[in-house]
């Protein structure tokens, strides 16, 4: 048995049974489309991978029906628990899924369906960390293509790693909160100088 992460004691983390792990997550906004929760499992129902399938509330599993593959379905998941254990992921393309899977070294299966995702999914692709099926494109071969490609060839999973180590360089939220509370206390504009320091205008 897999421990669970903290704060998620209620996920069956029993039914995972040692097979390569794909995580698929539509997200907590774009997540009453059941035509793509069906399409995905469809599209593994016979890999060799285990899918875990979180609905983010906005189904319940009796409104999905029986999918084919026997998933892990849940209301919700770990998400950074479960992707530390991911293959890939197949996501909607939101920016905190995009991250996740970046900063866990996981490329990705994008499957955009509003806002911003379709541009999200075109970085993902250009940076080389995965690929997108368009959503009127989606068939369960169009998925298991696109998931066979991201999974078989290593330049996508070394290409996010690679990016995982620049960001983890970065400290992102460390220099934000800096230039905040140095705005804050001056009430200027912080800029950066020549060397990359954020500095008072």
């Amino acid at each position: 048995m897999i421990s669970p992460g903290s704060g998620f004691t209620n996920f069956p983390w029993d039914r995972l049974d040692g097979r390569p792990l794909i995580f698929a997550s539509l997200g907590t906004l774009q997540n009453r489309l059941p035509q793509i929760f069906r399409c995905i499992a469809a599209a593994l129902a016979k890999s060799p991978f285990q899918l875990v399938l979180p609905l983010g509330g906005g189904l319940s599993e009796d409104e999905l029906g029986m999918l084919p593959g026997d998933p892990v379905v849940v209301n919700y998941a770990p998400q950074r628990e479960l992707l530390k254990r991911a293959r890939l992921m197949i996501t909607h393309a939101g920016m905190n899924s995009a991250l996740d899977c970046i900063a866990h070294g996981g490329p990705m299966v994008a499957i955009p369906i509003a806002h911003d995702q379709p541009n999200i999914a075109q970085r993902i692709v250009y940076h080389g960390c995965g690929e997108v099926v368009i959503l009127d494109q989606l068939t369960p071969e169009t998925l298991r293509l696109a998931v066979r490609q991201v999974n078989d060839q290593p330049r996508y999973r070394e290409r996010t790693q690679s990016l995982a180590v620049e960001i983890g360089r970065i400290r992102g939220l460390e220099p934000a909160a800096d230039i905040v509370e140095r705005a804050m206390e001056t009430g200027s504009p912080v800029l950066r100088d020549a060397a990359g320091s954020a500095a008072v205008a």
